[in-house]
């Protein structure tokens, strides 16, 4: 019995592709406390900033939540490629 794939390949990656892990592991490295670090100051910026201020209060807030988010998804990014590298390598 044969089986189809779930998903069809749409180019000529091999069958068995990987992710570069050193360069995801670099990059996750050094994005994490950079956004961290935009977080925190998009969030004091905005503490600080007056209501009627340019940018406003809720741009700034806008700013740090995203920071905060892509944080977020580089400190996970962060811990699947130390797994996987504790395992594959």
């Amino acid at each position: 019995m044969r089986t189809t794939p779930r998903r069809w390949r749409s180019g000529t990656e091999p069958v068995t592709a990987r992710s570069d892990l050193k360069l995801r592991y670099l990059l996750s490295l050094t994005f994490t406390p950079l956004f961290a670090l935009a977080t925190v100051g998009f969030a004091l910026w905005a503490a600080a900033s007056p209501a009627s201020g340019v940018p406003s209060r809720g741009t700034l807030i806008g700013f740090a939540v995203a920071c905060g988010l892509l944080t977020l998804f580089a400190v996970v990014d962060l811990v699947v490629v130390i797994r996987r590298r504790r395992t594959e390598l």
